[in-house]
């Protein structure tokens, strides 16, 4: 439900601007109030209205000069201009100025402010369920619904999570494969001031090097082939929020020195454009790299890497979290059997007992793909521990059980690792400490 909107008529002809105030305040949600000159318009702008209808001739200030103070008061606050004259070269300056709408004053201007003050309402609800919208969503984030689990580490985490939503400063998210750091990235932004703003990920891994750039900060039409139109970029698109950069070791020193200058400066150029833009967004960084270890190897940038610093969160395996993995595998079930409309199960103790034998080189991610195929498999009201089953056990009692020759055990080991990680040659190549060009041949020569 929307308050009552605060309306004010700006008229030097008393009666005119009386007929006005009637008209608009017909409807019991409006709040009218009448001024005759400018100076007692811009006087009690502290009241915050939500809308002004504005004569243009007045006899202290020109309608001109008020518009342009409202505005430096509140530059979103919609202005309707009213004017005795038409002028088209008036109308367009105002309009260029920021009036919401130029109006003559004839028989059917109450109704034309009528329709406008409508527009404005339909506008201020829009935003408030977006506002209310946004807020279920921080809810959704809170840091217990993100992150379950009462481990020392844990509650670290919660810690140095709540320090980096009370201020913007970057935050550097690091960890293991299926730790949980996109989570973490949006639970700090849905519980920080911005959270009312956009949170725009974006997996630097995923873009081919060619179209990073364009990518990050957009292009101008017929910057190259294929650019039809002018596209904003991420980081104009998180502006007032949240830029994510996941798998941020992945990016090419070419583009590290880009990036670089765009966050020292906080603007940027679009792709074939010159117009310096300027942006406001918070910057939260993650990896499964040592960034430090890629500094000294020459990988990535060391001013770059105390520019994205800042601080610190290093979510920690899932091996090392104790009963956490009990209390996340709970959840896992209740929320599987909750998604299927299904009856739920517990876990039996010889289940509970072999989920915390188990190392989890997959981390939460792998937790739930095998809860959920436990709840799948299991017969009656009891997971058992028959019922769970580990895809990485699985792997290496084939691998042990079969002859084969080192090139064919080699083969076995790289389609497994292509499977476990969607076909990331990248992520594949450096997990086995090969090159990623011996894995682009075996796939060329359909050894793979």
């Amino acid at each position: 439900m929307m308050e009552s909107l605060r309306v004010f008529i700006v008229e030097d002809d008393k009666l005119y601007g009386e007929m006005l105030r009637y008209h608009l305040a017909l409807n019991p949600d409006n709040e009218v109030l009448l001024f005759t000159t400018g100076k007692e318009c811009v006087d009690n702008l502290y009241q915050n209205p939500d809308f002004i209808s504005l004569d243009y001739s007045l006899p202290d200030i020109s309608g001109f000069d008020v518009l342009q103070k409202i505005h430096a008061y509140n530059p979103k606050l919609p202005v309707v201009i009213v004017s005795g004259q038409e002028d088209v070269n008036t109308a367009v300056n105002l309009l260029k100025e920021g009036a919401w709408d130029y109006f003559v004053k004839d028989d059917d201007t109450k109704n034309r402010l009528w329709h406008s003050l409508q527009k404005v309402k339909e506008n201020i609800l829009l935003k408030q369920e977006i506002r209310q919208l946004k807020d279920e969503i921080g809810k959704k984030y809170e840091f217990n619904s993100v992150i379950k689990g009462n481990s020392p580490a844990i509650t670290h985490i919660f810690d140095l999570i709540e320090k980096a939503t009370q201020t913007s400063i970057v935050v550097s998210l690091l960890g293991e494969t299926g730790t949980g750091k996109d989570l973490v990235a949006k639970a700090i932004h849905y519980n920080s001031p911005r959270k009312t703003g956009p949170f725009v990920p974006i997996n630097v891994s995923a873009i081919p090097g060619e179209l990073i750039e364009s990518e990050f900060f957009g292009y101008e039409k017929g910057a190259f082939t294929g650019a039809n139109t002018r596209k904003k970029g991420k980081f104009e698109q998180a502006n007032d929020g949240t830029i994510f950069l996941d798998e941020i070791a992945e990016m090419d020193t070419n583009m590290q020195t880009k990036l670089l200058r765009v966050l020292q400066e906080k603007e940027l150029t679009r792709v074939g454009g010159n117009t310096t833009i300027k942006f406001d967004a918070r910057v939260i960084v993650a990896t499964n790299k040592d960034l430090t270890a890629e500094v000294n190897k020459g990988n990535f940038r060391e001013d770059l890497y105390y520019r994205l610093l800042g601080l610190p969160i290093e979510l920690p395996p899932l091996r090392e979290r104790g009963n956490d993995i009990l209390i996340l595998a709970k959840f896992f079930l209740d929320e599987f059997y909750k998604e299927n409309k299904l009856e739920k199960k517990s876990l039996s103790p010889t289940a509970q007992e072999r989920l915390l034998k188990y190392a989890y080189p997959g981390n939460v991610r792998e937790l739930k793909a095998i809860i959920d195929l436990a709840a799948v498999m299991a017969n009656g009201d009891i997971i058992e521990g028959s019922d769970i089953s580990f895809s990485k056990a699985t792997f290496s009692t084939e691998l042990l059980n079969d002859d084969d020759t080192l090139d064919g055990y080699t083969k076995k080991i790289l389609r497994h690792y292509l499977k476990k990680y969607d076909r990331n040659i990248i992520t594949v190549a450096r997990k086995l400490n090969i090159g990623k060009s011996t894995i682009y041949r075996m796939i060329k020569e359909s050894e793979l």
